[in-house]
């Protein structure tokens, strides 16, 4: 009797936060599972993950034992104080890292799933964000590097799928993913505002909190995911939480769990953008899914993740 093949699957970035879960996930539902990652933005939870490791960069690869049926290539930072410290490299790993990605599994023959982002919508122009809108981007300002690095990326798989190069490919357009195993000095709001509650410091809000976000917790984000691996859906599709909240909305939520710790008003940042709010018409009539955790309970299990890391 010959054995049946255990699925392979390569996660670039599996160190990162949203890769730990991914991996973890793919793990339980029976994936052989690779890890590449150069450990320059390891999630807490990177320890003792269900695969094999390799440390290295995806913009130059080190040999990996493939074939593998499936890629999910998640590897670049995430959080704007993590970008902006090296925006080439960023830049680099969104353009190379991706054509990289593509090389390999047009040789190997294998899908790829590739995280973009809702950044690519830049301050957006249209409210909420179908995937048909092409953005709003600032190609000269600070967040350009890793904006456009993912929009470059994009424009690669539809590319490669344009010229018969490798076709087997989904893009998924990610929107403000949160929850355990972020890093607590990841510097965006969430982590931004539980750290200094935690530590009773006042809250850190940029402008006058009144722009707006549409916050999706990661156990509901790799729901999605599985359900686009699925299916093989090319997209480019929306995951993420319609529900709209502005930043003082936030603050009222984290100070209802956590107590009030005061609020420190500061400059906006240049290009952080004024509106997100995915439209997910999409995703819904090809697959049903949706966000189900609500808000507090997924800043509750962010607090406990914290907590438990001190």
């Amino acid at each position: 009797m010959i054995a049946e093949h255990k699925r392979r699957v390569l996660v670039t970035g599996g160190a990162g936060f949203l890769g730990c879960h991914l991996v973890r996930r793919l793990s339980r539902e029976g994936w052989d599972v690779t890890v590449l990652d150069d450990y320059s933005s390891p999630s807490p939870l990177a320890d003792n993950l269900p695969a094999t490791m390799v440390v290295g960069s995806v913009v130059a690869p080190p040999p990996l034992d493939g074939p593998f049926d499936l890629i999910c290539h998640l590897a670049s930072p995430a959080s704007p104080p993590r970008y902006l410290l090296d925006p080439v490299g960023t830049l680099r790993t969104g353009g190379e890292g991706m054509r990289q990605v593509l090389d390999l599994a047009a040789a190997w023959g294998a899908h790829v799933l590739f995280t973009s982002t809702s950044e690519i919508y830049g301050d957006p122009e249209v409210h909420p964000q179908p995937e048909s809108y092409v953005g709003a981007v600032d190609v000269q300002g600070p967040r350009a590097c890793y904006d456009e690095g993912k929009r470059y990326a994009e424009a690669l798989v539809y590319a490669y799928r344009r010229a018969g190069l490798h076709r087997r490919s989904s893009v998924v357009r990610l929107f403000n993913t949160y929850g355990p195993g972020m890093h607590p000095d990841d510097g965006r709001v969430v982590t931004a505002f539980l750290g200094s509650a935690l530590v009773g410091q006042p809250l850190p809000i940029f402008g006058d909190g009144s722009q707006t976000r549409s916050f999706c917790y990661v156990d509901d984000v790799i729901d999605g995911l599985m359900g686009i691996l699925a299916g093989e859906f090319p997209g480019p599709l929306n995951i993420g939480n319609d529900v709209e909240v502005s930043m003082l909305e936030l603050a009222d939520v984290v100070e209802r769990l956590i107590g009030s710790t005061g609020r420190q008003f500061l400059a906006l940042p240049d290009g952080d953008p004024k509106v997100r709010k995915p439209d997910l018409a999409a995703i819904r009539e090809l697959t049903g899914w949706q966000a189900t955790t609500d808000l507090a309970t997924g800043l509750s299990n962010t607090i406990t993740y914290l907590r438990e890391l001190t």
